[in-house]
């Protein structure tokens, strides 16, 4: 009995830490937005989040989710943060692994293609981060927002810095000037999803129409009956997956790495594909 509890514990790790780890599910979503110009109608999104290049994941990995982006062609990439990871291998070890990840995202064939922080890469050393990204001509935007233009309509795109690590600042992020504009719609990137109540109770929040955010990992470990085994501070309410919160609809994406130890287990690694509709959903 005792042997044949260690051999099935011992499967269980290698899967878990193997298979199900490398394993990426691409999750597709059409998102619908009342506010959306026609010319945006069918915008493809891809995500990417939590990648947390070296602790865990491994090179390797990486270019595998970069060459699956690539081969859904879309029309722009959103990356929600956790580039990195703070843990035992120290900063420096970190802001190396940054450097190193965002060379490899220069892979992705997509020209359009942003990102934000999360609470690892602001721990990290945010300006590092950021240092490394753009280098890579990939924009960082930390209370930032800006257009996004096709065939003569537009949207904005805004990205809020972390709220776990950092100081989130919507109405930096979401001026007056683009709130609420016909046709105009406000998508808002921002790492922990939970910060979207907050969000939601401020005046900038008010006129944003989608936030995508990552963080949980989906809970990384799931067990039956039990659920995640840990989730973090700021992504325990919204886990993932889509949500409509009344007048803003938020999406949570798993991320591809690992924290604490390289397992993941009934909760694949995820990128999303958003397809962005016109018009109120069915």
């Amino acid at each position: 009995m005792i042997k044949a509890g260690l051999l099935g514990a011992g499967g269980l790790a290698l899967y878990a830490g193997e298979i199900e780890r490398h394993w990426i599910e691409v999750i597709r979503i059409d998102i619908h937005l009342p506010n959306l110009a026609a010319a945006f109608d069918g915008l493809r999104i891809a995500q990417l989040s939590d990648i947390h290049l070296d602790e865990y994941s491994e090179p390797f990995f990486l270019h595998h989710a970069i060459e699956t982006i690539n081969r859904m062609a879309p029309d722009t990439v959103f990356l929600t943060g956790d580039y990195v990871t703070e843990g035992p291998l120290g900063n420096r070890y970190a802001i190396g692994a940054a450097w190193s990840c965002a060379r490899m995202l220069r892979e992705l064939e997509c020209k359009q293609v942003y990102a934000i922080l999360g609470n690892h890469d602001v721990a990290v050393g945010a300006r590092e981060v950021t240092a490394a990204l753009t280098a890579s001509g990939i924009p960082v935007l930390t209370n930032k927002c800006l257009p996004m233009e096709r065939s003569g309509g537009r949207l904005w795109l805004a990205g809020l810095d972390d709220p776990v690590e950092g100081q989130p600042d919507p109405e930096q992020a979401i001026p007056v000037s683009i709130r609420n504009v016909p046709n105009e719609p406000v998508i808002v990137m921002c790492h922990a999803p939970d910060y979207a109540d907050e969000l939601m109770a401020q005046p900038a929040g008010k006129a944003v129409d989608l936030m995508v955010s990552g963080h949980t990992h989906g809970g990384q470990v799931r067990l039956p009956l039990v659920g995640a085994l840990e989730l973090p501070i700021m992504g325990r309410k919204y886990v993932e997956g889509w949500f409509r919160l009344g007048g803003m609809q938020l999406y949570v994406n798993r991320g591809i790495g690992t924290v604490g130890l390289p397992f993941r287990l009934d909760c694949p690694p995820e990128i999303t594909l958003i397809t962005l509709r016109s018009g109120a959903s069915v």
